[in-house]
């Protein structure tokens, strides 16, 4: 859908912001909620969160816009380095744009992302989320990697193909309405038939 890098960095930017708030409730209430109640003895887990002094971030807690800040540089900065760009391209080595359907192209496209996305960002939460004050040790970091691919690939997979990407696209047309009409009415329009005398 986008057709230059401008579009390609809007399109990017809508998708980590869905994204970004999605993973950090999903990380803080789904995966992590029941344990924090527990630990604090808080009824809720915004209340647990509260009682701790925030999410630790490299051993150090920080508030919940704070996380969601910097998940979302990180998250920005990858997708427009690594996600956008090879998701693209391995699409393209299985199907050909001009070929296949549009739909069936996209799926290939938000799969790739995912497959691409899912595995870099748990790398990154590993580190970030990482129990400093026990010490470092690299297989617990490996082993904290796996474990959130584990949590994350379902959930990256069925929220982007069936929920955020299809938000995304339905956001983006309603911005660029005025290029994508005036790109479909060059698209339909009939070819000038040169006439030879």
């Amino acid at each position: 859908m986008p057709r230059n890098q401008f579009q390609r960095m809007v399109f990017a930017l809508i998708t980590v912001v869905i994204t970004v708030h999605a993973y950090v409730f999903f990380s803080l209430y789904v995966i992590h909620g029941n344990m924090f109640m527990q630990l604090t003895g808080e009824d809720s887990v915004l209340a647990a969160i509260s009682k701790m002094g925030g999410i630790y971030v490299f051993g150090t807690p920080v508030p919940i816009w704070a996380v969601v800040i910097i998940e979302f540089i990180l998250a920005y900065f990858l997708e427009n380095i690594l996600g956008s760009p090879l998701s693209f391209r391995l699409a393209c080595k299985n199907f050909n744009p001009k070929e296949t359907h549009p739909v069936l192209f996209e799926t290939a496209i938000i799969c790739a992302t995912v497959g691409i996305m899912c595995p870099v960002m748990s790398f990154v939460a590993a580190f970030l989320y990482y129990n400093y004050q026990a010490g470092f040790n690299m297989w617990s970091i490996l082993a904290q990697w796996l474990k959130l691919m584990c949590y994350n690939f379902p959930f990256a997979f069925f929220t982007q193909l069936f929920f955020i990407q299809p938000t995304v696209r339905f956001m983006f047309k309603l911005i660029f309405a005025k290029d994508i009409n005036a790109r479909k009415t060059v698209e339909c329009a009939p070819e000038k038939q040169s006439v030879t005398v």
